[in-house]
């Protein structure tokens, strides 16, 4: 980790050791940070240091399979009971009853469920790109396959030890890649569907173009020696539970009562801000903002604008 990163200490919770980042005195209202894929706690760098001098109590964790945390082999482990369970047992290991949490990405796609089924804990949830929505009518991995073909990532990553295999061994190359500016919005139509090919894309082997490079040396280097310890297995299996998760979830109560924000990006591809259009059906007490020419990494895009956004909104609705 790079020097203005807090040290991890590893606790127990349900039955897996997570690393576990914080800054900001104990009694200070605590703001749990979920990170998403394929990232690790320090995807947080920027906005951990932002929230304690706020007067917050500011936690990060490498989700199970990520980082320095346990990565089991078992993909059943990683359905949304298990990943949101994580989350209150990490609360009970460090005495903590309620917590704001704030997810990005697949991040926000466990915080929001912890939402609901583990009302109790949460004082508020933030989502950043991600938005909440109600379960489908059918199986998820049905929709993609109708919308974007067979080739889109959800679906290739279900195929076990074929994403693993493009990846691992070009760590660098890989997150050169995946980490980098956006692309202009007018531009989107001739992407698709193509653009949700990362396996084939990854692997046509072309130079990541540096003007679009998003992490300095040292960051980049935080990841890819982060996956180089741990592997891309435990991330990879957050998507073979998606159907599993959508099994969970049509079953509970979509409504979330908690305060709520979600962030959007208006340069993001992947979860386009517009995809929280009519969530406030489903989340009643909920402030939306957005981060102009801003795309899907949000915390390295625009690291002092969502700080501003998060600290103004955690004072107002959750102090």
């Amino acid at each position: 980790m790079t020097a203005n990163f807090p040290p991890p200490r590893f606790v127990d919770a349900n039955g897996v050791k997570l690393a576990v980042y914080e800054a900001g005195g104990t009694s200070a209202p605590p703001v749990v940070l979920i990170h998403g894929w394929p990232e690790i706690a320090y995807s947080w760098k920027n906005q951990i240091p932002a929230l304690a001098a706020a007067g917050f109590r500011a936690i990060a964790c490498d989700l199970k399979g990520f980082g320095r945390s346990d990565a089991p082999d078992d993909k059943s482990l990683y359905d949304i009971r298990h990943m949101t369970d994580d989350l209150a047992a990490l609360m009970d290991a460090l005495k903590i009853e309620r917590a704001v949490l704030v997810g990005h990405d697949w991040g926000g796609a466990i915080v929001w469920p912890m939402a609901q089924l583990h009302a109790d804990r949460v004082k508020g949830v933030v989502g950043v790109c991600t938005p909440h929505r109600r379960p489908p009518p059918i199986p998820p991995l049905e929709i993609i396959k109708k919308r974007f073909g067979e080739r889109h990532y959800f679906l290739i990553f279900q195929q076990e030890g074929v994403a693993e295999a493009a990846f691992e061994g070009r760590e660098e190359d890989f997150f050169r890649w995946m980490f980098r500016k956006p692309i202009a919005r007018e531009a989107w139509p001739k992407l698709f569907p193509k653009a949700f090919d990362l396996v084939g894309r990854f692997g046509e082997r072309r130079p990541a173009d540096p003007e679009r490079a998003l992490l300095g040396a040292d960051d980049l280097a935080v990841y890819v020696e982060a996956y180089r310890r741990s592997g891309f297995r435990g991330g990879i299996n957050l998507y073979r539970n998606i159907n599993r998760n959508w099994e969970i979830m049509r079953a509970v109560d979509p409504v979330i009562r908690a305060p709520a924000l979600y962030v959007g990006a208006e340069l993001d591809l992947f979860l386009p801000p517009e995809s929280a259009d009519g969530m406030e059906a489903i989340v009643p007490d909920l402030e939306k903002r957005l981060l102009k020419d801003c795309g899907h990494w949000a915390t390295w895009e625009q690291p002092g604008e969502l700080n501003v956004v998060l600290i103004d909104w955690l004072k107002r609705r959750t102090c």
